[in-house]
């Protein structure tokens, strides 16, 4: 027995050292190189080819494990930061369509007041009545979704819904009334088409649901003001008639 174990201590001292000649011999000759440089050096002997046999199937094992472990190590790596860029487009995704649609409504709520003090038509007066209570009450509905998801909303709108407040602002009569309903209809066209994206893309359900549900008051919308605008395309401001009569009167 004592014999026995001292030549299994030989065997695995003679794998010990060939595993470190294989692996120099490699990084010199690389691995064919390695194959054919072994061989020649080497007088097999059975146990010399055993011995032989065995280093180079513990290297390979050795090297095929370490390249496994880098491979999947990589593929993780590469998964996760698939997984952080989407996560960032849909955050991107719902933090635009929320604040681009909280700046249209805070521009319509303000057009509606406008449209009360400085149009002409009644209808015109209760249409920016209706603009007030309809996006006032999405806008405060926005603002709790958007609270409850960090999301961070304009408190004032945004520059290109600016621009359409100062172009009405110092309008009045007819003419405030043709130009505040025509934008009014191109606006409402424009959040129909952004809205019903949003009902389809954004990630986030809550987002999603209010979008689809702010929809068909949209809608409504741009129906009143499409019918709106038909009524009051010949009107003219009652002071330019009167003026006229006088004229024709006192020539």
């Amino acid at each position: 027995m004592h014999i026995l174990l001292k030549k299994w201590g030989l065997i695995r001292l003679g794998i010990l050292k060939e595993l470190i000649c294989w692996y120099c011999t490699a990084k010199t000759y690389g691995w064919f190189g390695c194959l054919l440089n072994r061989t020649h050096l080497k007088t097999f002997t059975m146990k010399s080819y055993l011995v032989s046999i065995t280093a180079a199937a513990l290297l390979f094992f050795v090297i095929s494990c370490n390249s496994s472990v880098k491979n999947n190590s990589s593929t993780d790596t590469a998964d996760s930061n698939t997984d952080f860029s989407a996560s960032s487009q849909n955050s991107d995704k719902n933090a635009e369509f929320s604040a681009e649609a909280a700046s249209a409504g805070l521009m319509e709520v303000e057009l509606g007041q406008l449209a009360q003090q400085n149009g002409s038509s009644q209808r015109v007066k209760d249409f920016g009545a209706l603009m007030v209570k309809d996006h006032g009450k999405a806008n405060e509905e926005l603002k709790q979704l958007a609270a409850a998801k960090n999301i961070q909303l304009p408190s004032a709108p945004l520059e290109k819904h600016q621009k359409h407040i100062d172009k009405l602002k110092d309008k009045k009569g007819v003419d405030f009334d043709k130009d505040y309903i025509k934008m009014m209809v191109d606006d409402h066209e424009e959040d129909i088409k952004k809205f019903q994206d949003a009902a389809n893309d954004v990630s986030d359900t809550d987002l999603k649901a209010f979008a689809a549900k702010t929809l068909p008051v949209l809608q409504t919308h741009l129906d009143s003001a499409k019918a709106i605008s038909k009524s009051i395309k010949g009107s003219v401001d009652p002071g330019v008639v009167t003026e006229g009569m006088q004229r024709q009167t006192h020539p």
